[in-house]
């Protein structure tokens, strides 16, 4: 039986949406800027695509707000060459591609068991809150072990995709998600990181990518929690993939929209 989300991909696919010029440009531009607005950018997608095509600073606009969406687009557009050669997933490359994210936004930290850098992608020597109330990510200590624990699990679940079928794949990806973000590997830049591997791998199977935006950040974070609370997994994938529905219904709305509003040449 086919899903609301498979149906949803077929007319999308169908529609002409992402035949159009410069489409995929456009996308990453989307994917970057909505993934920024989680973390506080105030950046329109207008506002980065001349950011981005001509090279200019933008007024009004905080040089840290510029320096987070220039990285990230950096980061995606490395992540995609890499998903394109199916390249393993390593802890080194998580790392490299944290660097990117935070090449110029990340921090230098202290500690009493040595020195880091976020902006070098480096691991945390640190704890960190999770959410209001006193609890906590993992112990720091425990973060190396998982880290490589998640790209064997990852690179298994990458494995004989052409027999999986779409629902599957997004859930891989929707659940390679969840798994980084838990484990909270750095100090800095961990969201931005977690949805940039999960359009990763959405890039490597070929999928459309999937696109959290700013009004739907409070019940994002709280699919996030309740999964964590529950240790249920289906939580999550049940918030993305209704999240997916909604906005590719959406997309395709203004689209279609937007074709018959052109007057017709005479």
């Amino acid at each position: 039986m086919q899903t609301d989300l498979e149906r949803l991909i077929f007319l999308y696919r169908n529609s002409g949406i992402d035949t159009q010029i410069d489409y995929d440009k456009f996308y990453l531009y989307s994917l970057v800027t909505n993934s920024t607005a989680i973390e506080g950018s105030t950046l329109t997608e207008l506002e980065n695509q001349i950011m981005f095509d001509q090279g200019i600073s933008l007024k009004g606009k905080s040089l840290t707000e510029q320096n987070m969406n220039l990285d990230l687009k950096n980061a995606y557009e490395t992540a995609i060459k890499w998903a394109h050669a199916h390249t393993e997933i390593t802890v080194d490359l998580l790392k490299s591609l944290s660097a990117l994210v935070m090449k110029n936004t990340g921090q230098d930290y202290k500690t009493a068991l040595g020195d880091f850098s976020s902006a070098r992608g480096d691991l945390r020597l640190l704890n960190v809150s999770a959410e209001a109330g006193g609890k906590s990510y993992m112990n720091y200590s425990k973060v190396p072990v998982k880290l490589e624990e998640f790209c064997t699990w990852l690179n298994k679940e990458r494995k004989d995709c052409a027999n999986k079928s779409v629902v599957q794949l997004y859930e891989i990806s929707f659940d390679a998600h969840y798994h980084l973000v838990t484990i909270h590997p750095w100090a800095d830049g961990n969201g931005r990181m977690a949805r940039l591997v999960m359009n990763m791998l959405q890039f490597e199977f070929g999928l459309i990518p999937a696109k959290i935006l700013k009004d739907d950040k409070e019940e994002y974070i709280k699919a996030l929690v309740k999964t964590r609370e529950n240790d249920d997994l289906s939580i999550f994938r049940e918030f993305m993939t209704a999240d997916m529905v909604k906005n590719l219904t959406l997309d395709i709305e203004t689209y279609r929209k937007s074709v018959d509003d052109i007057p017709e040449s005479r």
